[in-house]
């Protein structure tokens, strides 16, 4: 099961935020995935959902000190992770300092996080936490979104450590069973009828400890780095699609979860498969016609015949120029914007007065 997100990070919030700030980045990330805006992406609904959870704890008083409190026992770590408890952490299976016996019914979806925590009691020392998903978001290019290609993006993310192979421990030290968490990979922390495991901080969830640590990670087993990936882009991907790269999460175990962005086009717009471009013309061109050159999506010239009596937003299809997905492709649209003259000389005048003349024209 993947690790549920951190609260303060689906709303991208720092920890002291205030509520103003709160409702600000709630108000702003719940029109842009709300399922009305985004009828074409499923995960939409999951997203909100999502926002909604979080902005209904951390608008909360209440709700919020309770959730801090969760988050100081490390249950959002994640496996190896040291939340934000920090050394505090080390008091093994004793009660943290500021624990109590609190309700915790009126969290919503925090249940389904302690079901997943209290899942991984029992943990053998040295077993590894099963893969979990990694998030990231990335802005692509209006064009790559609807003909496909890829796009790099760079993200820092552990690493197994080339020097111990993730041991964690250095060239010829021994290896002994951690005497913090007795070879179990985990602590328990709380009092009364509640209690939370997490990773042990000393051992960092491995149930044993080297008796010299790799100079390289310093015995965590892992680094951070610079990873670069190539995400192909499918043809016709729409605004807020997720897509799955298998096994290029941290370590190259659980899968990286891309959230896709679409920057706007100077040109262009979509409409479904459709796309509508604007192109301005002239007076002239409105009323008597032309015929002008436009340009697609993949960069070819289209001649287009505008008619006498063009209508400023008046639209002119471009059969199948428009964006292909499973096997359909959609059209093209322009939309004729009529310019007008800011300032007309004496002569200029005369000449539209005696044209509106002739053409029963009010001025």
């Amino acid at each position: 099961m993947a690790a549920q997100r951190d609260y303060y990070q689906v709303l991208g919030v720092a920890e002291t935020a205030t509520t103003d700030e709160i409702k600000k980045a709630f108000r702003r990330l719940a029109k842009l995935h709300h399922p009305d805006r985004n009828p074409n992406n499923p995960q939409a609904a999951e997203r909100f959902k999502e926002i909604n959870e979080a902005h209904d704890v951390l608008s909360d008083a209440e709700k919020r000190k309770k959730y801090d409190q969760l988050r100081r026992y490390g249950a959002f770590a994640g496996p190896g992770g040291f939340g934000s408890g920090g050394a505090g952490s080390r008091r093994g299976r004793g009660a943290p300092q500021d624990s109590g016996e609190f309700d915790i019914s009126d969290l919503g979806g925090l249940g389904d996080i302690f079901s997943s925590i209290f899942g991984r009691r029992g943990t053998g020392g040295g077993r590894e936490a099963e893969p979990e998903e990694t998030e990231t978001e990335v802005t692509i290019p209006f064009r790559v979104a609807a003909l496909g290609g890829t796009v790099p993006i760079t993200l820092a993310m552990p690493e197994v450590c080339p020097t111990c192979g993730g041991t964690g421990a250095a060239k010829g030290a021994t290896v002994s069973t951690c005497p913090e968490c007795k070879g179990r990979g985990t602590v328990s922390f709380g009092q009364g009828g509640f209690a939370v495991n997490r990773p042990c901080p000393v051992c960092r969830g491995k149930g044993t400890v080297p008796s010299q640590r790799c100079p390289t990670c310093q015995g965590s087993g892992e680094l951070r780095v610079e990873k670069r990936i190539n995400v192909e882009i499918p043809a016709g991907v729409e605004e807020g699609a997720r897509l799955r790269l298998k096994n290029q999460g941290p370590k190259g175990r659980g899968d990286l979860i891309v959230q896709i962005h679409i920057a706007l086009d100077r040109f262009f717009r979509r409409e479904g498969l459709d796309l509508v471009g604007v192109v301005p013309i002239n007076l002239a061109q409105a009323l008597l016609g032309s015929r002008i050159k436009v340009k697609t999506l993949d960069d070819k010239r289209v001649v287009l015949r505008i008619p006498p009596g063009t209508q400023h937003g008046q639209k002119f299809r471009i059969p199948g120029h428009g964006i292909e997905k499973n096997g359909r492709r959609g059209d093209m649209y322009v939309e004729a914007h009529v310019t007008l003259p800011e300032k007309l000389s004496t002569e200029e005048q005369e000449a539209v007065k005696s044209f509106a003349e002739k053409a029963g024209l009010k001025y």
